[in-house]
């Protein structure tokens, strides 16, 4: 057995940590720049590119959709895994039924504050595993981890759960955002090791 391997905690299954990952308790801040200063009276998720009709949501609006919990495993690039952890918000197939999305979008580019965007195909994106998360682990989300409201996407490398989420682009082809012009690979597998470009 590896010594990533023994790090797991009693009683989890090792076939939870993909390649090349070791467990954390902890949950380390990874980002580029400063913590967004966010004014909630001027927040708004905006919803635009292949779609019948762009929407433009306040946050009164955007947390006023019903809540979900969901439990999952995330996985960071940079190696951590954190198992089991527990985010409360809003579920992306919740939103999706609210936007008419044209048939010949294919992929989505999620935008944030400080003009972070990160790109997902449909599929990675129409989970129903996925949300716009509001709280963590019983708590409203802390800035540095995305508060007011993150994406979580737990299949893919957390990078793809992008925090101070703002808004979705629907978009015919995949292009890449911020992390994916930067090194980073266009979709993020954890357990095919999707890292880097070339990956």
């Amino acid at each position: 057995m590896s010594r990533l391997r023994k790090s797991l905690p009693e009683g989890v299954d090792p076939s939870r940590l993909p390649p090349g990952q070791y467990n954390t308790r902890r949950f380390p801040v990874l980002h580029v720049g400063t913590t967004p200063k966010v004014k909630l009276d001027r927040w708004d998720f905006k919803v635009d590119g292949l779609v019948q009709n762009p929407v433009s949501w306040s946050f009164e609006e955007m947390t006023s959709l019903p809540r979900v919990e969901r439990l999952c495993d995330i996985h960071c690039v940079t190696k951590w895994s954190k198992f089991d952890t527990l985010w409360e918000g809003i579920a992306v197939a919740d939103v999706l039924s609210r936007i008419e999305v044209l048939p010949q979008a294919t992929h989505v580019m999620v935008i944030a504050e400080h003009g972070f965007t990160s790109n997902l195909p449909i599929g990675d994106f129409d989970r129903p595993e996925n949300l716009f998360a509001l709280r963590y682990d019983g708590a409203d989300l802390a800035p540095d981890h995305g508060w007011p409201m993150r994406l979580v996407v737990p299949h893919l490398y957390f990078w793809k759960s992008v925090k101070w989420v703002r808004g979705l682009r629907f978009m015919e082809g995949d292009q890449p955002g911020f992390w994916e012009r930067n090194g980073y690979h266009m979709r993020g597998d954890p357990w095919a090791e999707e890292r880097y470009w070339g990956d």
